[in-house]
């Protein structure tokens, strides 16, 4: 007896639009009017959604850009206060230089009144004259970072200040966007519930189809009505008679030549 051969699902193709799954329809365990019901539903409820999400407007936006500029500029004040702590190291380790350098001229100037011969003579010379030109050194530097220290400061004030209108905007932007999402929130929750309900009855490949689709246009629409009774209620070219009488039996999965989607029996909103 030959065995029977297990039909192996191809993987899904994130390309996919509902013109090459056809089959899924035919094949599926749901009635074609079920399955365009089902569909349809979806589609309403994430134009439902959008809608809330379009009553945020620009501010989600306008929030995730602040937030990044005060990560930006919150890593420049760190730099800049890098900076000033290295210039303050350096000033205290030029004064330790210049105690040493002071120390040591000390010592070099005692040893003077030690000289036996012009050979001693010249050597403890130059190490005086180094040693003072070591502490000379020191003495710029400090100076030098002292300025630099100075120049910092006012960049971190400078700063600093953009940083506080960031915050208070960011802070304001916030506000917004908290009271807008909280009065739409328990709306939201129903839809999105909703949502899941209806994803959970259609296939993965005709989900994966819809979202793409979904994604892909302006309006968001994948599945949409007919326009005038006559035009594809996404694209707004005609449709055929022949079609619309498809369309209106809603025993056929019909698809938009032109755009790719489905068109069902409803008014377009």
């Amino acid at each position: 007896m030959a065995k029977k051969t297990k039909n192996v699902e191809p993987p899904i193709d994130k390309r996919e639009t509902f013109v090459s799954l056809g089959k899924n329809f035919a094949d599926s365990a749901d009635s074609v009017p079920e399955k365009l019901e089902i569909l349809h539903q979806l589609q309403l409820t994430d134009t439902a959604i959008d809608r809330l999400v379009r009553l945020r407007g620009e501010l989600p936006l306008e929030v995730e850009t602040l937030e990044k500029d005060l990560e930006q500029i919150e890593g420049k004040i760190a730099n800049i206060n890098a900076a000033i702590d290295e210039q303050t190291a350096s000033i205290a380790r030029n004064k330790a230089a210049i105690v040493d350098g002071e120390a040591m001229l000390e010592k070099y100037k005692a040893q003077e009144n030690m000289i036996k011969n012009s050979r001693e003579f010249d050597s403890i010379n130059k190490e005086i004259e180094n040693q003072e030109l070591l502490v000379l050194i020191a003495k710029k530097r400090i100076d030098e970072a002292k300025a630099a220290i100075d120049g910092l400061k006012d960049r971190l004030e400078i700063t600093e200040g953009k940083k506080n209108i960031i915050v208070e905007d960011l802070a304001a932007k916030k506000a917004d966007l908290d009271t807008i999402i909280e009065s739409t929130a328990k709306e939201e929750e129903t839809l999105r519930a909703k949502r899941d309900a209806c994803a959970k009855k259609v296939d993965e490949r005709t989900m994966s189809a819809y979202d793409r689709i979904r994604e892909s246009n302006s309006n968001h629409l994948a599945v949409v009505g007919i326009y005038q009774d006559k035009a594809c209620g996404g694209c707004m070219h005609i449709i055929p008679p022949q079609r619309l009488i498809d369309i209106k039996s809603g025993k056929k999965v019909v698809i938009c030549e032109y755009c790719g989607r489905i068109l069902v029996n409803t008014v377009q909103e």
